[in-house]
């Protein structure tokens, strides 16, 4: 299951580092590309980077989907670099630029 996870920049480094990011994600309503912006919009609420993720999720009803995220499950990054509320898109290997655009 594709699934989206706001971050900051302690999160990102926990990724880099072997860590998992583990709890409540975004998932999308359907495979709909319009679903799909509309999760990335949700999960942009909680960190200035998005972490695209294909995961094993479990879904606990009323809408919550947790998942523990790990940086071999990465498919992208989207991050707010300047503030603008525009995302960009990195690769997941270009993790180390998008923590220096954070600060």
């Amino acid at each position: 299951m594709r699934v989206w996870v706001g971050v900051d920049a302690d999160g990102l480094r926990r990724l880099r580092d072997g860590g998992a990011l583990g709890g409540e994600v975004v998932a999308a309503e359907s495979e709909d590309e319009q679903h799909e912006y509309e999760a990335l919009v949700a999960a942009a609420e909680d960190g200035p980077v998005v972490v695209v993720a294909d995961v094993e999720a479990t879904e606990t009803g009323g809408g919550t989907t947790l998942a523990d995220v790990t940086a071999a499950d990465v498919e992208a990054l989207h991050v707010d670099a300047d503030g603008s509320g525009q995302l960009a898109w990195y690769a997941p290997q270009e993790i180390e630029a998008v923590l220096s655009l954070l600060g």
